[in-house]
């Protein structure tokens, strides 16, 4: 639910789609950790007036239009070179490498004392021409 939740609290620029009607995309790239519970959680839901849509991709020169892109990659390197592949558009990177965030993620997934928690680093949020929430910048561990 918390890559869901994100389309709440992250705002897309109008010339990231294609048109009004145009899908928002959820992409996963690598092996896919959520099964079939992210497309039931998404399924008839929108960002805007952009149905959603779950797309999973083999390998990151798959990924062309994207809105969120959950990166599987565990090890540091591995994330580190599939971001660095990404085309440079607004799109929402999350990940859980532990230096994910630091090393131009969007935002990471973590765990700390049995419970999720995220890291962000608004640097590369802005860079993309996204729009992060003060609300969720709030529940956040920043980096930078």
């Amino acid at each position: 639910m918390f890559i869901y939740n994100f389309t709440r609290f992250v705002e897309w620029p109008e010339m990231a789609f294609a048109g009004p009607d145009s899908p928002f995309i959820i992409g996963i790239v690598g092996a896919d950790p959520f099964g079939p519970a992210l497309p039931e959680a998404v399924a008839g839901e929108k960002v805007g007036t952009h149905p959603i849509r779950v797309q999973r991709f083999q390998q990151i020169a798959d990924v062309k239009d994207c809105h969120l892109l959950y990166i599987s990659a565990k090890e540091p390197e591995k994330a580190r070179e599939m971001l660095a592949a990404i085309p440079r558009r607004p799109m929402l990177t999350v990940g859980e490498s532990p230096t994910f965030a630091r090393q131009g993620g969007m935002i990471r997934f973590l765990t700390m004392n049995n419970k999720i928690r995220l890291e962000v680093n608004p640097t590369t949020v802005r860079a993309a021409q996204l729009d992060i929430s003060s609300k969720l910048l709030q529940v956040a561990q920043i980096v930078d």
